[in-house]
């Protein structure tokens, strides 16, 4: 595959690890700030979902080598 294939790859998986690390993380402070029950599984559901998708995308990168 083309390197510049490897390399959206690559950022793909950097961008949704950090969107997954940053709602996991605001889940956390909204839960421990008492905000709403639905709010807070919001952010770790993206966050949890987000990190999965990272990791796919991770394994997608791997064989793309």
């Amino acid at each position: 595959m083309p390197l510049k294939f490897k390399a959206l790859a690559s950022i793909a998986v950097w961008i949704l690890f950090v969107f997954g690390c940053l709602s996991l993380l605001g889940g956390f402070v909204r839960a421990f700030m008492g905000s709403e029950l639905s709010l807070v599984s919001a952010y770790f559901g993206y966050g949890i979902i987000s990190l999965t998708l990272s990791v796919v995308a991770a394994k997608l990168r791997k064989t793309l080598e």
